[in-house]
């Protein structure tokens, strides 16, 4: 049994505090609900949970995925209770842990109190919340659905962030592995080798090529290892210079579609965002064409979203969505048959929804096959690498021992 700490909220919007042990964070929601309270946050005391003391600044005044997910699930509780918008903001002001988040909610609380609707309130904080999130709140404000919206958003939340998650752990045993041999690699050249160098200049014997070439090599990387720091940097700084501009962004998009898994694997991604943003909008009742305008920006890939932008103003003048897709290319058979029966049965949003489960599964496997392939790519790399700096070293001394004594 672990000691837990609540916050809860009655029918009338009055806060609760207390203790309570239980099983699990789920038995204490329970049994909140069971009094008739409204569970709003439930955790382990801070004393009772590992930290690493990263309590600074630079680590709280971001207000992260996370921040907004957990703003939002909570405002849906609320809002789920019975709660009025204003008096639920009040409770999330005081709940909050991020000093930024609690300042714009103050911010947004006023503003709602002064007569601006949640959207427009909200809208003021474009770096904090995103126009799908905007848009939505507008539709549900317009329609009377609050609560439903916000589930919605809350699960769209939730499921990027998922996606986005599961990406970043699946990509970082790799990514450590690389740097591993990299500095490995760093380390044989840059002073292991160049003291094996000292002792077969001291024999004074013709090294073989191999030996030679490694040394060439190494004495570069210990002579010049600023001259190539500063190139790597300069063409970093050019690159995203380059990349910031319109042709540089195409160019590179349509490039990583051309880089066999890779560019299926970012082709799969990117209609998974597209059909859940989408969807989720339409399903909010938001137009379809401010649906495709927002898909657009959220896209991360500029050949989708110049192909949203075609479909959109072709829409505009009467054509079928399933259509388009087709025309366009990007879009695989499977996505361009699911939008189609979702657009003539009238089960848009569900067919898109559908959709997007469908590709974040080829997401993970993708991902999940790509890193099985890299791990040993990599390690066979690193082998050959390490492998050809022994045989030159042996080479080196096989040479040496022919010297006559």
């Amino acid at each position: 049994m672990a000691r837990y700490i609540y916050k809860a909220a009655d029918q009338e919007g009055k806060i609760i505090e207390g203790f309570m042990e239980a099983k699990g964070e789920k038995i204490v929601v329970e049994r909140l609900q069971s009094l008739g309270y409204v569970p709003i946050k439930v955790s382990m005391p801070k004393d009772a949970r590992p930290t690493l003391g990263l309590n600074w600044p630079l680590f709280t005044q971001r207000v992260t995925e996370k921040d907004l997910l957990i703003f939002t699930q909570q405002l849906t509780t609320l809002i789920k209770a019975g709660l009025q918008v204003d008096k639920s903001l009040e409770i999330l002001q005081d709940l909050t842990e991020n000093k930024k988040l609690r300042s714009i909610i103050a911010n947004v609380l006023k503003d709602v109190r002064g007569g601006k609707s949640l959207a427009d309130a909200l809208g003021g904080y474009p770096q904090v919340f995103p126009k799908i999130y905007i848009n939505m709140i507008k539709a549900g404000e317009a329609g009377g659905i609050m609560d439903l919206v916000l589930m919605r958003l809350s699960d769209f939340l939730e499921r990027s962030k998922e996606l986005k998650d599961y990406i970043f752990s699946a990509m970082l045993y790799p990514a450590l592995l690389f740097l591993v041999s990299l500095g490995s690699l760093m380390v044989l050249l840059g002073f292991v080798v160049p003291k094996l160098a000292r002792i077969f200049s001291d024999m004074g014997q013709n090294l073989p090529f191999m030996t030679q070439l490694l040394l060439s090599i190494s004495y570069l990387i210990r002579g010049y290892w600023w001259l190539f720091l500063a190139l790597l940097g300069a063409g970093y700084y050019l690159g995203r210079r380059y990349l910031k501009t319109p042709e540089g962004r195409l160019r590179w998009d349509r490039l990583k579609l051309r880089i066999g898994i890779v560019g299926r694997l970012i082709q799969k991604a990117e209609i998974a965002g597209f059909a859940r943003t989408l969807g989720t909008m339409i399903a909010s009742g938001v137009p379809i064409l401010t649906g495709l305008n927002i898909a657009k920006d959220v896209s991360g890939n500029e050949i989708i979203a110049r192909s949203i932008t075609r479909i959109r103003s072709r829409l505009k003048e009467g054509e079928r969505i399933g259509n388009l897709l087709q025309e366009g290319g990007f879009f695989p058979p499977l996505a361009v048959h699911m939008i189609t029966i979702g657009d003539e049965t009238g089960r848009l949003e569900e067919m898109l929804i559908k959709l997007a489960e469908i590709y974040e599964g080829e997401v993970k496997n993708a991902i999940k096959r790509l890193v099985t392939l890299l791990e040993p790519i990599m390690i066979l790399v690193m082998g050959l690498i390490v492998g050809t700096i022994v045989v030159s070293m042996l080479l080196a001394i096989f040479s040496i021992s022919e010297l006559p004594f």
